[in-house]
């Protein structure tokens, strides 16, 4: 199956549906807040310079406290005002792990560019990894420049490639070179040493 660089992209940004943030519930922010420190409501309270009552109509829903009040509360929990509305570090940790063995990625072959693509299997990335084997020897083989959005990570893993951009002079780049730039700049790469070059991609989704 021939695809090019932009319509792998496309399609490893429809893989899968992004999930809908779910709104942050203050109340149950603030009590879990308190929680955490082990403190009672008096406790709590008295820490804010905050009423019980007060706190409590809160952590219930019951009232929308006014910026002063957020302010002493933030304050009492020893936090700044925005991690009232920040859901915790420990609730975004997902745990995802996707192992891809040498030669297992998934390959997709295009005139220019054998690529292999790494944790194929993972969706909803923020990255897409690729490793590519540079069939180009001249920039005529292109259809044009390749662009598409975000930023990417290009670094070179055998051989010796030229890297052509919009905006720049080409750059000759051999094992361990690397460079990050703006994908929506046209750029292509071709292979100059004998042998087909190989590189490592890492294209953003986000």
């Amino acid at each position: 199956m021939n695809r090019d660089p932009k319509t792998l992209i496309r399609l490893a940004r429809e893989n899968g549906e992004e999930a809908m943030a779910e709104p942050l519930d203050l109340g149950a922010r603030v009590r879990e807040l308190r929680k955490e420190r082990d403190w009672t409501l008096e406790q709590a309270a008295r820490e804010a310079g905050l009423a019980r009552s007060t706190l409590s109509k809160i952590e219930n829903g019951q009232m929308s406290p006014t910026y002063d009040a957020l302010k002493k509360l933030a304050l009492g929990l020893g936090i700044g005002v925005p991690q009232l509305f920040t859901q915790p570090k420990r609730d975004q940790v997902s745990g995802r792990l996707v192992h891809t063995r040498d030669g297992e990625g998934l390959p997709q072959t295009t005139v220019t560019y054998e690529h292999e693509l790494l944790a194929e299997t993972l969706t909803k990335k923020k990255m897409l990894p690729y490793r590519a084997r540079v069939r180009a020897r001249k920039m005529d083989e292109f259809d044009g420049w390749v662009r598409h959005d975000g930023e990417e990570f290009l670094y070179v893993l055998t051989g010796v490639i030229r890297f052509y951009t919009e905006f720049y002079e080409p750059i000759e780049m051999r094992r361990g070179d690397s460079a990050y730039y703006d994908a929506s700049m046209g750029h292509n790469v071709v292979s100059v040493s004998p042998e087909d070059a190989s590189i490592l991609w890492v294209t953003s989704l986000g």
